[in-house]
């Protein structure tokens, strides 16, 4: 995850901003990284260098949201403490949005062939299989349907699971289009509901 200011989110998603300074002992991302920047999405580093504070210029300041460089140093002063003379050295980040980066198209289809729901349902043996902790996907989608965007903390406690390790879970089924991630919570999403309905028909034949 890479933190802004609420003021700069905008400028982020619209494009206008694409340049960050960071004051780091040592890079925090890599170039061809995505990194989550809550709410807007997720960003994309394309370039990573290290700079000297004198060498920042007006264009960069504008890139970074700022209207000129005297701005942006005043406010890299309210980080990086007084020590701000021209050969300071700062790591500049070049990026771009990366757009909403929970989103899976298949999540809204609904639409699903017999070799579909076969397929999903292989999936999800397999991670019950696999799982040390026994099964959990039935378990965790119907929660979730039962619960649309409830805090993942609440939802682990209720199967009392560590939260991460929950979390890392739906990831798994968000990945097959069963679930959609919220600000806050989860939904199962209409591809997720028509499989479970297909998979109802399927047992009470």
């Amino acid at each position: 995850m890479i933190l802004f200011q609420k003021r700069f989110l905008a400028g982020i998603a619209d494009g206008s901003i694409t340049r960050t300074f960071r004051f780091w002992a040592k890079p925090q991302v890599k170039v061809g990284g995505r990194y989550r920047c809550h709410p807007i999405g997720v960003i994309d580093v394309e370039s990573i260098d290290r700079v000297r504070i004198g060498e920042i210029t007006d264009d960069e300041a504008r890139c970074s949201g700022f209207e000129n460089r005297g701005d942006l140093i005043a406010y890299m002063a309210g980080v990086g403490g007084d020590d701000l003379g021209p050969d300071r050295e700062v790591f500049r980040i070049g990026f771009r949005h990366g757009g909403d980066g929970d989103r899976v198209s298949i999540a809204l289809e609904t639409s699903l062939s017999d070799t579909d729901v076969e397929t999903i349902a292989k999936k999800l043996r397999g991670y019950d299989e696999r799982s040390p902790n026994g099964p959990w996907t039935a378990a965790t989608l119907e929660l979730i349907r039962k619960n649309p965007r409830v805090a993942a903390s609440k939802l682990a406690a209720k199967l009392k699971r560590e939260k991460l390790e929950f979390k890392a879970d739906v990831v798994k089924l968000k990945k097959l289009g069963l679930t959609q991630s919220f600000e806050v919570g989860y939904e199962v999403s209409p591809r997720g509901l028509e499989w479970l309905k297909r998979m109802r028909k399927k047992r009470a034949r």
